[in-house]
């Protein structure tokens, strides 16, 4: 398999790209205005304290309080006694040191910790801990007890740097390199200590790293044949930081100077605009409908123009194991997080089922988010999670509709002009006027002429009062008024 990262750079954003075989995985979406948070560390103070939520409301600077659960505080002074009494772990007014786990997501604030962990290239060191632990990702148990082993032996030399997890870019590399990763993590934290000690209000003490540089230490594998980025100046930022942190990738950037757009070369402008619609066709012919709500994600299955070529559960089965990979690419390509409903079509076959799952299954391996999945329930819908740090691509670059306000639909013309019926003969009632307007869009207007005109000239003769009607063009399709003349 053969993998692409593409950079694209201007001053208000910069997106990152993720190619495998030519087609597009993963779009990572990061504005000026509105940076990701997640990784930077805060002195932040306590502002509520709610008992019966067993959390804390912390202001860190943000237009919004950030949320702060009992169990993801540690703390010292209780000698590492984990309790779920917010009560006794902070109280409002106290200063603490947070970490932002979770970027705000429509109307909820951030998400934080008090268990810090501070990230390089091939582990992540854990402060607040002392234990040692290897991404899951690496399969090998050789490989998996060498690792251990030597992080096992740092922090039994080091016990005040904290514990240690091996990352999946780990693998393979090492000891003198993994040693160093270590020290650079503990001055790292050595400094984040003396920032925090120093300051004496709410305060950013430590961001993360760029989008770019991110994109680097975080998505780069040995798949990645070449990062390809768009500006001279970020490819100058980002060859010192291979050259220290990431030698081996080094080769692999280059500068793209062609005239054409990075993005348009690769077709990713056109695979953005098909990542905001519901619905996803398939080679087959059948197809997936995602519709992203509050609470949870659900896609549905269904065969469309794909009729197959033996019988009926034949024909179902092959539309599920490609709508597996299909679902698997979308999660990644929307950045699509926490419950998710996924509504197969129905099988009879136990086996089919099982491979279905199974297929389901190697496409996540490949996601670097967290997932999980549930056997199909006894309705037919297999569920999953998916861990969900920043916001989707929709919410991204998208806004609820002015029109409909986010509901996906608008009433009809003809419910319009029942509603005006109802409200010139309230308003009849009511005033005693010589002539009524009605402001309205075309199309309910044109409607009022056309079908619905024997009615109007029957509540005329009804109120014994002229009706006037004016189209605007600035009313949508739900938007009138009447005025009394």
């Amino acid at each position: 398999m053969t993998e692409e990262i593409l950079i694209n750079v201007t001053p208000p954003e910069t997106r990152v790209a993720v190619v495998e075989n030519g087609v597009v995985q993963e779009i990572i979406i990061e504005r000026a205005e509105r940076a990701g948070l997640v990784g930077n560390i805060y002195k932040g103070r306590v502002c509520r304290v709610l008992p019966g939520m067993q959390a804390a409301f912390v202001d860190i600077g943000l237009s919004r309080a950030a949320f702060l659960h009992a169990s993801d505080i540690f703390s010292a002074a209780l000698h590492d006694i984990r309790t779920d009494q917010i009560h006794e772990l902070v109280h409002e007014g106290d200063m603490l040191m947070v970490q932002v786990v979770k970027d705000p997501l429509g109307s909820k604030g951030a998400r934080l910790t008090t268990n810090v962990s501070l990230a390089s290239r091939y582990l992540v060191c854990m402060p607040t801990l002392r234990n040692t632990g290897i991404s899951q990702k690496i399969e090998d148990e050789e490989e998996r007890r060498r690792l251990r082993d030597i992080l096992q032996r740092h922090v039994d030399a080091h016990p005040n740097e904290g514990g240690f997890i091996g990352r999946t870019a780990a693998e393979g590399v090492n000891e003198e390199v993994l040693i160093n990763d270590m020290y650079f993590l503990a001055k790292l934290w050595c400094g984040i200590q003396q920032r925090c000690a120093q300051a004496t209000n709410i305060q950013l003490i430590h961001d993360d790293l760029p989008l770019t540089l991110r994109a680097l230490r975080d998505l780069v594998t040995p798949e990645v044949e070449r990062i390809r980025i768009d500006s001279r100046a970020m490819f100058e930022q980002a060859l010192p930081f291979a050259a220290n942190y990431i030698p081996e990738i080094q080769g692999r950037i280059e500068h793209y100077q062609g005239a054409r757009p990075l993005f348009d070369l690769y077709g990713i402008e056109e695979e953005i605009k098909k990542a905001l619609l519901r619905k996803v066709c398939l080679k087959s012919g059948g197809h997936l409908v995602i519709d992203q709500t509050e609470a949870m994600t659900t896609i549905d299955i269904n065969t469309g123009a794909f009729v197959g070529h033996r019988n009926l559960e034949e024909t179902i089965f092959k539309t599920n194991l490609e709508a597996a990979q299909a679902i698997c690419r979308q999660l990644r390509l929307r950045n699509l997080g926490g419950i998710i409903i996924i509504d197969f079509i129905d099988m009879d076959e136990d086996e089919h089922k099982r491979q279905v799952l199974r297929a389901l299954e190697k496409c996540l391996a490949r996601d670097h988010a967290k997932t999980h999945i549930t056997e199909v329930s006894s309705l037919g819908l297999v569920e999953m999670t998916r861990k969900r740090t920043r916001e989707s691509l929709e919410h991204v670059l998208c806004e609820p509709c002015p029109c409909c306000g986010g509901r996906g639909s608008i009433k009809t013309a003809e419910t319009t002009c029942y509603e005006i019926f109802r409200e010139i003969l309230r308003e009849a009632r009511q005033f005693d006027v010589e002539t009524l307007l009605v402001l309205a869009s075309q199309e309910v207007v044109d409607r009022m002429l056309d079908e619905e005109s024997a009615h109007l000239a029957e509540l005329e003769a009804f109120i014994g009062h002229p009706i006037r009607l004016q189209a605007e063009a600035l009313y949508t399709q739900e938007q009138y008024d009447v005025v009394l003349i």
